[in-house]
């Protein structure tokens, strides 16, 4: 069985619990909004904004696990892998609008905060943290199985924290009529959507660019092939991702005439895999003195 398949496999069977919490955290966003706009409240409509990032994240999660599903076809040798990234940068681009939006209707109503009914505000963040709790039970075992679904996690628990900070501003303004506590949770969750957002964009266009993935060390990959029997050097080493947790590398490999290239293919390919976490690799296996021009500097 191949490493995609493997993956496959160990995705695929928390699909229902992911698309579960998906539902959940998605209602929940409506109803956010829709008493955002009922209260005059924008640290929940922030909080929808804030919702959004995750619900698409989580959306984004299923979206891969379906994905990895689909057999790849001879126009499409790769399956559909990039998808994902694509509407990765477009939800970026979206959310980085909407966290500047949120900062500057703070600032608006910091100089005129209007009344906010505190009671419902708090209600609604009160069943917002209901939901989360729900999702982070469902899917935290998950987790520790699955890169789609740790990143699932951490979506719904960043959200529980963001539910706490809105009702903070609702117990704050209930007790207290100090109204400037919703603009100031909003700036608050404003700026906690703009370094994920911004995070999100600069990983998205450095896999569009087929960079080098953040967790792979070239030089460190580099040296590890070169050290294996057999091999006298490295070049034209690529390394790239396909979408996130699926990174693919090629290479060629000037080799000892002596050497058995099955044998060489087998343990370069075997310490790829293992030790860089690559899941596709492709090697050329040449003697001294070929010569063939390479595509990077």
């Amino acid at each position: 069985m191949n490493n995609d398949n493997k993956n496959l496999s160990a995705s695929s069977k928390h699909k229902k619990n992911l698309l579960i919490v998906l539902c959940l955290s998605g209602t929940y966003m409506i109803a956010e909004v829709i008493g955002g706009i009922t209260t005059k409240s924008l640290a929940l409509l922030a909080d929808a904004a804030h919702m959004l990032t995750d619900v698409v994240g989580l959306f984004l999660a299923f979206v891969a696990i379906k994905i990895g599903e689909r057999k790849a076809t001879s126009q499409k040798t790769f399956g559909y892998y990039r998808t994902e990234i694509l509407a990765a940068v477009i939800n970026a681009v979206v959310l980085l609008g909407i966290s500047i939006y949120v900062l500057f209707e703070a600032y608006q109503r910091f100089n005129n905060p209007p009344e906010v009914q505190s009671t419902p505000m708090l209600i609604v963040a009160g069943i917002g943290l209901v939901v989360n709790i729900i999702g982070i039970i469902i899917i935290r075992k998950d987790s520790s199985e699955s890169l789609n679904m740790k990143g699932a996690y951490f979506e719904v628990l960043s959200d529980g924290l963001t539910s706490i900070g809105v009702m903070i501003a609702g117990i704050i303004m209930l007790t207290t009529g100090w109204y400037y506590a919703d603009p100031l949770i909003s700036a608050a969750i404003g700026l906690l959507i703009f370094p994920r957002t911004w995070k999100l964009l600069k990983e998205a266009i450095n896999v569009l660019l087929e960079g080098t993935p953040n967790d792979v060390n070239i030089e460190d990959l580099r040296k590890s092939l070169e050290s294996i029997n057999g091999v006298k050097k490295i070049h034209d080493l690529h390394v790239w991702s396909l979408t996130s947790g699926f990174n693919a590398m090629s290479s060629h490999v000037i080799a000892e005439r002596s050497e058995d290239m099955n044998i060489l293919l087998k343990t370069l390919t075997e310490k790829a895999t293992t030790d860089f976490k690559i899941s596709h690799t492709t090697f050329q296996i040449e003697t001294e003195g070929h010569k063939e021009g390479e595509a990077h500097l």
